[in-house]
Order: structure tokens, then C-alpha cells, then sequence
């Protein structure tokens, strides 16, 4: 199920080009990520104490419009893709004010023995918590995956 978190672009997240610099996009997609889990009872601590974790494998990123100074954007994820060790979620971010679709970002992320770093298989509770749904999200653009 998608879940939204709401920013609002602060001062320091405008570069000297006067718009929003692209580590901002990328923290959003990974604050938008840690929400979502913690939304459906998966915080840090529930991890802390499995011994495990989701962590970013790899990040791809399409920045498609700026955001500027004083924007309202709204970062939607879901996830939309499982893997026995891994997780692909899909993220948009869209400008409030217009609707503006503003960047669209695919991450893996690999859920690992905390002692060791090495990928585990993600348990079935907790896969639960993240039903797999069709994207309504018109950014998505198509992937080899069929998407």
C-alpha cells in the first residue's frame, strides 16, 4: 500500500543554482522509505532487535522537474516488487502547488543479518506487511520488469 510523507523545501536544501539539490530528493526517497516501515509497526528498534534490516542496495533517480525554495512536495512509496532478500520500491515526488510530477526513483533494498552484512531471507511477517499492489503512480516509466 503507497504511503506519503509531506516536506516542505527548506533553505538549506536550495543549491546555488536556486533549486532543490539532488542529495534532497534522495534523502526525501530514503525518509519516505523509513516512514513507510515504521507506519506499519517495522521501526528501528523492531529491527534492532530481529538481528535485521533493509538496507539500500542501489538507487536510481530521474529528476525531472525543480523543486524550488518555500515548495510543498509530497514523497509517495510503495513497494512493488519482493525478492526472498530483497525489496524495490517505487517513490514519486510531486509539487503540491501544481501537481508537478517532479523525480521518480527506484530503489533496491537487501534485508541483511545485522552481524554479518550478508543478505537473509526477509521473514514472512514482515513481508505481509508491505502488500504488493498494482502502481496507479503515472511516473512510473516502463522497466524490463514489465512495468
Amino acid at each position: 500500500m503507497p504511503h506519503t510523507v509531506r516536506f516542505r523545501v527548506e533553505p538549506g536544501d536550495v543549491d546555488e543554482l536556486q533549486h532543490v539539490n539532488n542529495l534532497v530528493y534522495l534523502r526525501w526517497v530514503q525518509d519516505v522509505a523509513v516512514a513507510h516501515s515504521a507506519a506499519v509497526g517495522l521501526g528501528l528498534q523492531t529491527y534492532l532487535d530481529r538481528g535485521a534490516s533493509f538496507v539500500v542496495r542501489r538507487h536510481e533517480i530521474d529528476y525531472l522537474r525543480p523543486a524550488l525554495k518555500d515548495d510543498e512536495v509530497d514523497a509517495t512509496t510503495q513497494v512493488i516488487a519482493v525478492t526472498p532478500a530483497t525489496a524495490e520500491r517505487f517513490t514519486t515526488i510531486r509539487r503540491l502547488s501544481d501537481g508537478a510530477l517532479l523525480a521518480r526513483a527506484n530503489t533496491l533494498w537487501a534485508f541483511v543479518d545485522l552481524t554479518n552484512g550478508r543478505p537473509v531471507r526477509i521473514p514472512e511477517d514482515i513481508r505481509a506487511r508491505f502488500p504488493l499492489e498494482p502502481l496507479e503512480e503515472t511516473g512510473r516509466k516502463n522497466s524490463k520488469k514489465g512495468g
